[in-house]
């Protein structure tokens, strides 16, 4: 008989090692489960520990699909029965991501040396964000890590699904518009210079039109280089700014003030937010970790990472969410009321997903309607544009033509 080295969860979240004797793997596996454990690892002691494989590449950050892969296909090792650091190393070995491989090789080590997965997953921030870190430990201390790996994979696709529909709505205006300001700077650099040389030898007055078109060409043509160096440095001022917090504020105000952008900007925020929020919840995670998490998630968004702070400090206060969002006045109040409602019917999680529903509804039908609507303004918008450069160019052929007869 062999004896093997294990690291096993109890119902509890209680992590605890030791060592038992058995015929092959698969019958220590057997007897640890028939006991209720949840098996982080198990090495037989003359093998070693050879989990993790080859970690090739760097620590980059993987692909969504390739997390959203990883997270379901561990959620299903794990339901099978298959120990955690024996699922970590098939995947590690089997990604084709290279930096998912790099993160999975240590990630196993560590766990298969007895560290909670959670922590392990913290070491790699590039790979696995707050929002990993926050629902495995959850999983792990609840002893639902499966289900909530599941939860995981989930909540990625869904927000993945959202950035491309958000993505092809814009992929067509800006392949259109970029197709369109070529042909526009190819008419104004090569096309007008032609005839404004024409127009100079004749020596007629230009109607007000056509002399600022060619003014245009003339900036256009002989001060490219230093509006491009111009433009480029006021990129950098304007990104040195927004860097700022006060920048970063006047910008989020600026977006979220625009027309219809504004509106669906601002649904994306909270769409976002209630399915995270609904997501941890649902995993176990506490009302304040869930919004610690949010902070993060909204980083680089200072109007909500305020109302996150606002709200959590009021949360720890005493003071229920519902009424801690409503203080800062940013969400509507249909979020809000609903918030309270599913406060009193002990059901907030399910109302966080009723609302994230709604908002992902409101979220397609914005795009449903822009892709609907933008490809007739932009072809007519364009067409006036080209008209009436069109126009500027044979405004003074027709006058001459009419000085001829």
């Amino acid at each position: 008989m062999t004896r093997y080295a294990y690291t096993v969860q109890d119902s509890k979240g209680e992590t605890s090692s030791g060592a038992l004797e058995a015929n092959s793997e698969n019958e220590a596996i057997n007897a640890l489960q028939a006991k209720g454990y949840f098996i982080l690892s198990i090495i037989a002691d003359k093998a070693g520990s050879g989990a993790g494989g080859k970690a090739a590449g760097g620590g980059g950050k993987p692909a969504i699909r390739d997390l959203i892969f990883f997270a379901e296909q561990l959620s299903t090792l794990l339901n099978g029965g298959v120990p955690l650091v024996r699922a970590l190393s098939l995947l590690g070995e089997n990604s084709s991501s290279k930096a998912l491989q790099f993160a999975l090789a240590q990630v196993t080590k560590d766990v298969s040396s007895g560290t909670a997965l959670y922590r392990a997953l913290e070491r790699h921030p590039k790979a696995f964000d707050t929002m990993w870190v926050s629902l495995v430990q959850a999983g792990e201390m609840g002893g639902q890590l499966p289900k909530v790996l599941k939860q995981i994979g989930n909540y990625i696709h869904s927000q993945a699904e959202i950035q491309g529909k958000i993505i092809s709505a814009m992929a067509y205006p800006g392949v259109l518009m970029t197709v369109s300001g070529g042909v526009l700077l190819f008419f104004i650099l090569k096309i007008v210079p032609v005839f404004a040389d024409i127009f100079a030898s004749f020596n007629v007055k230009l109607p007000p039109l056509t002399a600022a078109i060619i003014v245009v060409s003339n900036i256009l043509v002989h001060h490219l280089a230093g509006l491009i160096v111009t433009i480029i440095a006021i990129g950098f001022v304007v990104n040195a700014y927004t860097s700022t917090e006060s920048g970063q504020e006047t910008k989020w105000a600026i977006l979220f003030g625009l027309p219809l952008i504004g509106d669906f900007l601002m649904n994306i925020m909270i769409e976002r937010m209630l399915t995270t929020l609904s997501t941890l919840i649902e995993s176990g995670v506490s009302i304040l970790n869930a919004i610690s998490v949010l902070e993060g998630v909204f980083a680089n968004n200072i109007i909500f990472r305020r109302v996150l702070v606002s709200v959590k400090s009021d949360v720890a206060s005493g003071k229920s969410i519902s009424q801690s969002f409503r203080k800062t006045g940013v969400l509507p109040s249909l979020v809000t009321e609903m918030m309270f409602m599913g406060e009193e019917s002990g059901k907030l999680p399910d109302m966080l997903v009723t609302l994230s529903s709604f908002y992902k509804e409101q979220i397609d039908q914005f795009t449903r309607s822009f892709n609907a609507i933008i490809e007739p303004i932009m072809v007519v918008g364009i067409g006036m544009l080209v008209g009436v450069i069109v126009l500027a160019v044979f405004l003074p052929i027709f006058k001459l033509s009419s000085l001829g007869k």
